[in-house]
Parts: C-alpha cells; sequence; structure tokens
C-alpha cells in the first residue's frame, strides 16, 4: 500500500482579486474530490490572486496505479481548469 501525493502550482492571468481565485480553486478541489475519491485541498499560496497551489493525496495498492491515477489527475485538472499549470510535483511512498 502506497501514498500517491501530487502538488499543482496553477496560474490564474485573469484573477484580480481572491474571490476570483477562490471561484476557480473551490471548483477544482471539488471536481477533483467527487471524480477521483481523494483527498484534495489549497496549500501554499494563499495570499497571492494570480498562483493557486493545490494538493491531492490517495492511498494506492502498488506503483503503477499510483503513476496511472498521477496522470489521470494532471489531466483531469488540465481539462477542467481554466488556469495554466506552471509546476508538478509527485510524491509516492
Amino acid at each position: 500500500m502506497l501514498i500517491s501525493a501530487i502538488k499543482v502550482t496553477l496560474y490564474l492571468p485573469w484573477a484580480h482579486s481572491l474571490k476570483d481565485k477562490r471561484m476557480v480553486v473551490q471548483s477544482i478541489l471539488a471536481k477533483l474530490r467527487h471524480h477521483f475519491h481523494l483527498s484534495a485541498a489549497e496549500v501554499a499560496r494563499q495570499d497571492l490572486h494570480q498562483t493557486a497551489v493545490i494538493a491531492t493525496a490517495a492511498i494506492v495498492p502498488d506503483q503503477k496505479t499510483a503513476d496511472q491515477l498521477s496522470e489521470r489527475i494532471i489531466h483531469f485538472i488540465e481539462e477542467n481548469c481554466e488556469a495554466q499549470i506552471t509546476d508538478i510535483c509527485t510524491e509516492i511512498r
């Protein structure tokens, strides 16, 4: 049994306030939780209105499943979020 953690940094160039950012972040977090049944949260840079750092964590049975899940999550974020992905950090323990 492994823990798959992914941290994704997003750039939101159109966000001019924390309220604009919050709408996007809350939406993608809810979609991730619902679609993948995992933990998801905004974990850093909460005071910057054009940058969001979200993280996900899930328990997986093996390395192959962890890799597949990581790819699916990143693709899901790209398809369901208007923000640009600027950094991706994955960790499997």
